[in-house]
């Protein structure tokens, strides 16, 4: 499935009940769901390499050391980039509509959902709008929290569990709430020991 358009949105009239998506991208996504159900949904925790594997199948580019866990939802690895040693958790919802790029060391924690479509709200015909969505690297989503579409983690940024950020977060801060809020700078003790075993854990 490598060169698969990720996105034909917008040709039909939403209001009116019709796809917003092209035939091919319906099958591409459907025959995705299946793969995954079939092949990587029921592994075990540590088959990360075999995940991502599978994920790269389908257009993703996945790093071979990054963590993706058999009970994450991904809505198009085609538009998914993830960088070494990064790792999207247990349940973590990946709408990728647009593109997603989860940078090195990342962690997007369980039940976390990162959300890169919407819709024009101005448009009578209600069509869909893909923003592309950036974590940077060392950042953390953490448990169930909400980024939306469009917007920028910076770099070394943590949005505390259950926090929701609808615009660009700064580098090294760490927020919390909905909308989130900073609530202090992020410093670390040891940058070198910090990412030893970063994200290690099992579901």
């Amino acid at each position: 499935m490598r060169g698969t358009t990720p996105l034909d949105a917008g040709t039909t009239r939403a209001w009116e009940g019709g796809p917003s998506f092209s035939l091919f991208n319906r099958v591409y996504r459907a025959a995705f769901s299946i793969a995954w159900a079939l092949f990587a949904a029921w592994t075990p925790p540590p088959l990360h390499r075999w995940r991502a594997w599978l994920l790269r199948r389908f257009g993703a580019r996945i790093s071979p050391t990054a963590r993706i866990y058999r009970s994450v939802r991904i809505w198009s690895p085609a538009n998914l980039h993830v960088s070494d040693h990064a790792v999207i958790g247990p349940g973590a919802n990946i709408y990728s509509m647009g593109k997603i790029s989860i940078g090195a060391y990342a962690i997007v924690s369980q039940g976390a959902h990162l959300c890169a479509g919407t819709h024009d709200v101005s448009d009578p015909n209600f069509q869909l709008k893909a923003r592309p969505i950036t974590i940077g690297e060392r950042a953390w989503i953490a448990a169930e929290a909400f980024v939306g579409p469009g917007v920028s983690v910076g770099p070394g940024c943590v949005l505390g569990a259950r926090g929701c950020a609808m615009r660009d977060l700064e580098d090294w801060m760490i927020y919390s709430g909905n909308p989130a809020i900073p609530l202090r700078p992020r410093t670390l003790r040891n940058l070198a020991g910090s990412t030893a075993n970063i994200g290690d854990r099992s579901d």
